[in-house]
Protein backbone atom coordinates (compact mmCIF):
# COMPACT_ATOMS: atom_id res chain seq x y z
CA UNK A 1 0.00 0.00 0.00
CA UNK A 2 1.58 3.36 -1.12
CA UNK A 3 1.17 6.61 -2.32
CA UNK A 4 -1.09 9.56 -0.29
CA UNK A 5 -4.06 11.74 0.30
CA UNK A 6 -3.15 13.96 -2.74
CA UNK A 7 -4.02 10.42 -4.88
CA UNK A 8 -7.80 11.24 -4.28
CA UNK A 9 -9.14 14.07 -6.99
CA UNK A 10 -9.48 17.50 -5.82
CA UNK A 11 -7.11 17.16 -2.67
CA UNK A 12 -4.12 19.08 -1.96
CA UNK A 13 -2.01 19.24 0.94
CA UNK A 14 0.20 21.59 2.90
CA UNK A 15 2.31 22.11 5.73
CA UNK A 16 3.78 24.49 8.03
CA UNK A 17 6.53 23.25 10.22
CA UNK A 18 8.25 25.23 13.23
CA UNK A 19 11.56 23.05 13.88
CA UNK A 20 12.51 25.24 16.18
CA UNK A 21 9.15 25.32 18.41
CA UNK A 22 8.48 22.14 17.68
CA UNK A 23 5.20 22.59 16.55
CA UNK A 24 3.14 22.77 13.16
CA UNK A 25 -0.02 22.53 11.47
CA UNK A 26 -1.25 20.56 8.43
CA UNK A 27 -3.97 21.85 6.09
CA UNK A 28 -6.04 19.62 3.58
CA UNK A 29 -7.75 21.63 0.97
CA UNK A 30 -10.73 20.72 -0.90
CA UNK A 31 -11.15 23.83 -3.12
CA UNK A 32 -14.14 22.24 -5.24
CA UNK A 33 -15.91 21.81 -2.19
CA UNK A 34 -16.40 17.88 -0.27
CA UNK A 35 -18.46 16.33 1.82
CA UNK A 36 -17.64 15.76 4.96
CA UNK A 37 -18.51 13.97 7.90
CA UNK A 38 -16.26 13.35 11.35
CA UNK A 39 -16.05 11.03 13.95
CA UNK A 40 -14.81 11.64 17.76
CA UNK A 41 -14.28 8.67 19.93
CA UNK A 42 -11.56 10.36 21.94
CA UNK A 43 -12.78 12.50 25.24
CA UNK A 44 -10.36 15.21 25.52
CA UNK A 45 -11.25 16.60 22.12
CA UNK A 46 -10.65 20.09 20.60
CA UNK A 47 -12.57 20.64 17.10
CA UNK A 48 -13.40 23.78 14.91
CA UNK A 49 -16.67 23.74 12.08
CA UNK A 50 -18.60 20.86 13.82
CA UNK A 51 -21.58 21.86 13.04
CA UNK A 52 -20.72 22.47 8.84
CA UNK A 53 -20.68 18.55 8.83
CA UNK A 54 -24.29 17.81 10.29
CA UNK A 55 -26.62 16.55 7.93
CA UNK A 56 -29.05 19.27 9.11
CA UNK A 57 -26.65 22.34 8.23
CA UNK A 58 -27.49 24.41 5.52
CA UNK A 59 -24.07 23.34 3.37
CA UNK A 60 -23.43 20.59 1.57
CA UNK A 61 -19.61 20.32 1.24
CA UNK A 62 -17.18 22.08 3.25
CA UNK A 63 -13.46 23.75 1.68
CA UNK A 64 -10.82 22.62 3.61
CA UNK A 65 -10.13 20.80 7.31
CA UNK A 66 -7.15 22.10 9.28
CA UNK A 67 -4.72 19.82 11.59
CA UNK A 68 -3.14 21.81 13.82
CA UNK A 69 -0.47 21.02 17.15
CA UNK A 70 -0.56 23.75 20.14
CA UNK A 71 -3.90 22.46 21.89
CA UNK A 72 -6.66 24.64 21.91
CA UNK A 73 -4.13 27.73 20.41
CA UNK A 74 -3.54 26.12 17.12
CA UNK A 75 -7.37 26.55 16.52
CA UNK A 76 -6.33 29.80 15.60
CA UNK A 77 -4.35 28.73 12.16
CA UNK A 78 -8.03 27.75 10.97
CA UNK A 79 -8.70 31.16 10.20
CA UNK A 80 -5.40 31.61 8.25
CA UNK A 81 -6.68 29.13 6.32
CA UNK A 82 -10.04 30.79 5.82
CA UNK A 83 -8.04 33.86 4.77
CA UNK A 84 -6.10 31.99 2.07
CA UNK A 85 -9.61 30.83 0.74
CA UNK A 86 -11.49 33.73 1.06
CA UNK A 87 -8.80 36.06 -1.08
CA UNK A 88 -9.07 33.34 -3.88
CA UNK A 89 -12.82 33.70 -3.85
CA UNK A 90 -13.00 30.18 -2.37
CA UNK A 91 -16.33 30.05 -0.23
CA UNK A 92 -19.86 29.94 0.45
CA UNK A 93 -21.25 32.87 -1.18
CA UNK A 94 -22.61 35.58 0.57
CA UNK A 95 -24.28 39.22 -0.27
CA UNK A 96 -20.33 40.69 -0.78
CA UNK A 97 -18.16 37.89 -0.16
CA UNK A 98 -17.73 34.59 0.38
CA UNK A 99 -17.65 32.25 3.29
CA UNK A 100 -14.98 29.81 3.65
CA UNK A 101 -15.81 26.30 5.49
CA UNK A 102 -13.61 25.19 6.94
CA UNK A 103 -13.39 22.35 9.72
CA UNK A 104 -10.01 21.77 11.88
CA UNK A 105 -8.64 19.54 15.20
CA UNK A 106 -5.66 20.22 17.14
CA UNK A 107 -3.68 17.86 19.29
CA UNK A 108 -1.40 18.29 22.32
CA UNK A 109 2.42 19.30 21.84
CA UNK A 110 3.26 22.03 24.49
CA UNK A 111 5.05 19.86 26.79
CA UNK A 112 7.84 19.09 23.28
CA UNK A 113 9.79 21.89 22.24
CA UNK A 114 8.54 25.88 23.01
CA UNK A 115 5.46 25.05 24.24
CA UNK A 116 4.93 29.13 23.99
CA UNK A 117 4.59 29.26 20.49
CA UNK A 118 1.91 27.86 18.50
CA UNK A 119 0.10 27.32 15.46
CA UNK A 120 -1.22 31.01 14.50
CA UNK A 121 -3.13 32.43 11.54
CA UNK A 122 0.06 33.30 9.85
CA UNK A 123 0.82 29.38 10.33
CA UNK A 124 -2.43 28.23 8.70
CA UNK A 125 -2.22 30.92 5.74
CA UNK A 126 1.31 29.58 5.24
CA UNK A 127 0.61 25.95 4.88
CA UNK A 128 -2.11 27.04 2.60
CA UNK A 129 0.76 28.50 0.75
CA UNK A 130 2.00 25.45 0.46
CA UNK A 131 -0.38 22.60 -0.48
CA UNK A 132 0.08 20.80 -3.68
CA UNK A 133 -1.15 17.28 -5.17
CA UNK A 134 2.13 15.77 -5.06
CA UNK A 135 3.84 13.52 -2.75
CA UNK A 136 2.61 14.22 1.01
CA UNK A 137 6.28 14.58 3.24
CA UNK A 138 5.05 12.36 5.97
CA UNK A 139 6.78 12.08 9.70
CA UNK A 140 8.13 14.97 11.79
CA UNK A 141 6.30 17.99 9.43
CA UNK A 142 3.27 20.28 10.07
CA UNK A 143 1.09 19.10 12.44
CA UNK A 144 3.38 15.46 13.42
CA UNK A 145 6.52 18.25 14.13
CA UNK A 146 6.37 17.81 18.30
CA UNK A 147 3.70 14.59 18.15
CA UNK A 148 4.82 11.78 20.60
CA UNK A 149 3.14 8.92 21.54
CA UNK A 150 3.73 6.46 25.21
CA UNK A 151 2.97 8.95 27.92
CA UNK A 152 2.09 6.08 30.61
CA UNK A 153 5.07 7.39 32.57
CA UNK A 154 5.36 11.14 31.22
CA UNK A 155 7.01 13.14 28.36
CA UNK A 156 10.72 11.70 29.68
CA UNK A 157 9.92 8.07 28.56
CA UNK A 158 7.70 8.65 25.29
CA UNK A 159 8.64 8.70 21.82
CA UNK A 160 8.07 10.36 18.67
CA UNK A 161 4.69 10.50 17.17
CA UNK A 162 4.46 12.11 13.63
CA UNK A 163 1.95 11.85 10.50
CA UNK A 164 1.69 9.76 7.91
CA UNK A 165 -0.48 8.96 4.64
CA UNK A 166 -1.62 6.09 2.95
CA UNK A 167 -4.22 5.15 -0.02
CA UNK A 168 -5.47 2.19 -1.81
CA UNK A 169 -7.40 2.13 -5.47
CA UNK A 170 -10.16 -0.24 -5.85
CA UNK A 171 -11.12 0.42 -9.45
CA UNK A 172 -11.79 3.79 -10.49
CA UNK A 173 -12.26 4.47 -6.65
CA UNK A 174 -9.77 5.98 -4.78
CA UNK A 175 -9.61 5.84 -0.30
CA UNK A 176 -6.76 7.40 1.39
CA UNK A 177 -6.02 9.07 4.69
CA UNK A 178 -3.75 11.45 6.83
CA UNK A 179 -3.29 10.76 10.09
CA UNK A 180 -1.06 12.73 12.65
CA UNK A 181 -0.62 10.40 15.72
CA UNK A 182 -0.12 11.93 18.91
CA UNK A 183 -1.32 8.88 21.02
CA UNK A 184 -1.20 7.97 25.09
CA UNK A 185 -0.99 4.52 24.17
CA UNK A 186 1.75 2.78 21.93
CA UNK A 187 1.83 2.21 18.45
CA UNK A 188 1.86 -1.52 17.35
CA UNK A 189 2.43 -3.28 14.07
CA UNK A 190 -1.09 -4.31 13.53
CA UNK A 191 0.63 -7.70 11.49
CA UNK A 192 2.93 -8.69 14.42
CA UNK A 193 1.16 -6.28 17.56
CA UNK A 194 5.35 -5.70 18.49
CA UNK A 195 5.79 -2.10 19.47
CA UNK A 196 6.95 -0.20 17.12
CA UNK A 197 7.43 3.43 19.05
CA UNK A 198 5.56 4.00 22.93
CA UNK A 199 5.86 4.06 26.49
CA UNK A 200 10.03 3.09 27.48
CA UNK A 201 10.71 1.28 30.50
CA UNK A 202 12.77 4.43 31.63
CA UNK A 203 14.15 7.49 29.99
CA UNK A 204 17.14 5.79 29.23
CA UNK A 205 16.21 2.30 27.93
CA UNK A 206 15.14 0.71 24.71
CA UNK A 207 12.35 -1.73 26.17
CA UNK A 208 8.51 -1.05 26.08
CA UNK A 209 6.47 -0.98 29.18
CA UNK A 210 3.14 -1.75 26.78
CA UNK A 211 0.83 0.09 28.12
CA UNK A 212 -2.47 -1.54 27.46
CA UNK A 213 -0.65 -4.86 30.02
CA UNK A 214 0.40 -2.12 32.50
CA UNK A 215 -3.00 -0.99 32.97
CA UNK A 216 -4.14 -4.81 33.06
CA UNK A 217 -2.15 -4.80 36.10
CA UNK A 218 -3.01 -1.82 37.40
CA UNK A 219 -0.66 0.32 36.58
CA UNK A 220 -0.92 4.34 38.23
CA UNK A 221 0.54 6.49 35.73
CA UNK A 222 2.44 9.39 37.12
CA UNK A 223 2.06 10.63 32.80
CA UNK A 224 -1.71 10.08 33.16
CA UNK A 225 -1.97 14.38 31.85
CA UNK A 226 -5.14 14.71 30.72
CA UNK A 227 -5.67 16.41 27.41
CA UNK A 228 -2.03 15.79 26.63
CA UNK A 229 -2.30 13.68 24.03
CA UNK A 230 -4.98 12.85 20.64
CA UNK A 231 -4.68 11.30 17.53
CA UNK A 232 -6.64 13.14 14.39
CA UNK A 233 -6.60 12.80 10.57
CA UNK A 234 -8.31 12.95 7.30
CA UNK A 235 -9.95 9.70 5.03
CA UNK A 236 -10.85 11.21 1.47
CA UNK A 237 -12.17 9.45 -1.47
CA UNK A 238 -13.53 10.31 -4.86
CA UNK A 239 -16.29 8.32 -4.11
CA UNK A 240 -20.18 9.70 -3.90
CA UNK A 241 -21.25 10.03 -0.15
CA UNK A 242 -23.75 11.86 1.43
CA UNK A 243 -23.16 13.90 4.98
CA UNK A 244 -24.18 11.11 7.11
CA UNK A 245 -21.95 8.60 4.87
CA UNK A 246 -19.10 10.16 5.42
CA UNK A 247 -19.97 10.17 8.77
CA UNK A 248 -19.99 6.30 8.89
CA UNK A 249 -17.00 6.15 7.16
CA UNK A 250 -15.41 8.50 9.29
CA UNK A 251 -16.31 6.07 12.28
CA UNK A 252 -15.38 2.56 10.49
CA UNK A 253 -11.88 4.47 10.08
CA UNK A 254 -11.26 4.37 13.13
CA UNK A 255 -11.01 0.64 13.65
CA UNK A 256 -7.51 1.52 11.46
CA UNK A 257 -6.45 3.46 14.38
CA UNK A 258 -7.44 0.43 17.02
CA UNK A 259 -5.57 -2.29 14.78
CA UNK A 260 -2.35 0.23 15.44
CA UNK A 261 -2.94 1.95 18.90
CA UNK A 262 -2.60 0.68 22.05
CA UNK A 263 -4.78 1.69 24.34
CA UNK A 264 -6.97 3.89 22.20
CA UNK A 265 -9.70 6.63 22.84
CA UNK A 266 -8.94 6.94 26.58
CA UNK A 267 -10.39 10.00 28.72
CA UNK A 268 -6.73 11.63 27.89
CA UNK A 269 -7.07 11.62 23.99
CA UNK A 270 -8.89 13.52 21.37
CA UNK A 271 -9.22 10.74 18.66
CA UNK A 272 -11.16 12.52 15.81
CA UNK A 273 -11.25 11.40 12.23
CA UNK A 274 -12.84 13.33 9.27
CA UNK A 275 -14.06 12.06 5.87
CA UNK A 276 -14.36 13.64 2.88
CA UNK A 277 -15.63 13.08 -0.62
CA UNK A 278 -14.55 14.87 -3.44
CA UNK A 279 -16.03 12.63 -6.40
CA UNK A 280 -19.59 11.25 -8.00
CA UNK A 281 -17.56 7.56 -7.77
CA UNK A 282 -20.66 4.91 -7.30
CA UNK A 283 -18.62 2.68 -4.34
CA UNK A 284 -20.25 -0.07 -1.74
CA UNK A 285 -20.02 1.25 1.89
CA UNK A 286 -18.80 -1.96 3.14
CA UNK A 287 -15.95 -1.82 1.04
CA UNK A 288 -14.78 2.04 1.59
CA UNK A 289 -14.96 1.05 5.48
CA UNK A 290 -12.72 -1.91 4.45
CA UNK A 291 -10.50 0.35 2.83
CA UNK A 292 -10.40 2.91 5.18
CA UNK A 293 -9.87 1.00 7.56
CA UNK A 294 -6.85 -0.55 6.00
CA UNK A 295 -5.19 3.32 4.56
CA UNK A 296 -5.48 4.25 8.79
CA UNK A 297 -3.64 1.73 9.71
CA UNK A 298 -0.91 1.86 7.20
CA UNK A 299 -0.62 5.77 7.70
CA UNK A 300 -0.09 5.51 11.69
CA UNK A 301 2.66 2.93 11.19
CA UNK A 302 4.20 5.35 8.55
CA UNK A 303 3.92 8.66 10.71
CA UNK A 304 5.84 6.49 13.71
CA UNK A 305 8.43 4.49 11.41
CA UNK A 306 8.65 7.96 9.55
CA UNK A 307 9.68 10.03 12.69
CA UNK A 308 12.31 11.86 13.63
CA UNK A 309 14.13 12.20 16.98
CA UNK A 310 13.31 16.02 18.40
CA UNK A 311 13.65 17.49 21.65
CA UNK A 312 15.52 15.00 23.37
CA UNK A 313 13.03 12.52 22.18
CA UNK A 314 13.78 9.58 20.34
CA UNK A 315 12.14 8.04 17.39
CA UNK A 316 11.38 4.63 16.09
CA UNK A 317 14.49 4.67 13.88
CA UNK A 318 16.52 4.70 16.79
CA UNK A 319 15.61 2.22 18.06
CA UNK A 320 15.60 -0.07 14.54
CA UNK A 321 16.76 2.03 12.22
CA UNK A 322 15.07 3.94 8.82
CA UNK A 323 12.13 2.90 6.92
CA UNK A 324 12.05 4.05 3.35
Amino acid sequence: MKGGLTDVPGITVGHATDTRALTGCTVVLCESGAVGGMEIRGWATGVAGLDLLDPRHLVESIHAVCLAGGSSFGLEAVFGVKQFLEERGIGFPVANTVVPLVAGAILFDLTVGDGRVRPDKIMGYHACLNATAGKVPEGSVGVGTGATVGKLHGIASAMKGGIGSASVKIGRVVVAALVAVNAFGDVVDPRTRKILAGARTSPSRRTFVNTAEAFKKGARPPGYQRGANTTIGVVATNARLSKVQAGKVAGWAHLGLARTISPLNTTVDGDTLFCLSTGNRPANLDMLAQAATDVVAEAVVRAVTLAEPAGGIPAHRDLVGKRG
